[in-house]
C-alpha cells in the first residue's frame, strides 16, 4: 500500500503566499490571500501572523502557533477544500531525483 504524499517542506515566499514541498516530489506555490479568514483563522489575516507558519511533522501538513493546520490533500491538490475556498496554485513542478 502506497503512502499519501505529505509535506515535508514549508517556505514562506511573502504575503500570503507558501511553498510546499511533498514528500512525492511536488512542489507547490499557493496563494491563501482571502483565503484563511476569521474564527481561528483570524490571527492569519495578517501578514507577520501568517508568516509564523510551520511544518507539522506529526501530522504531515503545515500548521501555525495558534494550532490551525490544514489537510495536506487538500494542499495536495487531490481533494476540494471543505468550505470550498482553495488557494490559487501560482506555481506547480516536481523535484527529479539526484544521484
Amino acid at each position: 500500500m502506497s503512502r499519501l504524499p505529505r509535506v515535508v517542506d514549508v517556505e514562506h515566499l511573502g504575503g500570503y503566499c507558501l511553498r510546499l514541498t511533498f514528500s512525492d516530489g511536488l512542489v507547490r506555490e499557493l496563494d491563501f490571500e482571502g483565503i484563511l479568514k476569521g474564527g481561528v483563522f483570524q490571527p492569519l489575516e495578517r501578514i507577520e501572523g501568517f508568516a509564523e507558519v510551520g511544518l507539522d511533522d506529526v501530522a504531515g501538513t503545515i500548521s501555525w502557533p495558534n494550532g490551525v493546520d490544514l489537510d495536506p490533500d487538500v494542499l495536495h491538490g487531490d481533494h476540494p477544500a471543505a468550505n470550498g475556498k482553495s488557494p490559487s496554485v501560482l506555481r506547480e513542478y516536481r523535484l527529479r531525483p539526484t544521484g
